[in-house]
């Protein structure tokens, strides 16, 4: 089983930044296309984001499209999620996965999410 370790969630005023990293426990991220979920109080997951770098498609739902910015660092064995600009709706649970990509969208390989990492914008 796939093991990932989101962190660099927190609380933030609106308009404010932060950059979020999903790390690999035990195998190799540069072997899958990931993607960046969501899940705020009450609502489903959503995609936010994901990178497939084998074909160089990345991936950004409509809401955060020139605000957030993926990545992945092989060599750290990393992917992050750099957030801008961020808004009050943005406020939710963040989890990476490995997941199927494509140009218009992306979900979530397997059943089982992470610990996830809370983002909070709030003023």
């Amino acid at each position: 089983q796939l093991q990932f370790v989101e962190s660099g969630g927190g609380l933030v005023q609106p308009g404010g930044s932060l950059r979020l990293s999903c790390a690999a426990s035990g195998f190799s991220l540069g072997n899958y296309a990931i993607g960046w979920f969501r899940q705020a109080p009450g609502k489903e997951h959503e995609g936010v984001s994901c990178i497939n770098s084998r074909v160089g498609i990345t991936y950004y739902r409509d809401s955060v499209k020139g605000r957030f910015t993926i990545s992945r660092d092989d060599a750290k064995n990393t992917v992050y999620l750099q957030m801008n600009s961020l808004k009050p709706e943005d406020t939710a649970v963040y989890y990476c996965a490995a997941a199927h990509c494509w140009g218009r969208g992306t979900s979530k390989k397997g059943e089982d999410w992470g610990q996830g990492t809370q983002v909070t914008v709030s003023s």
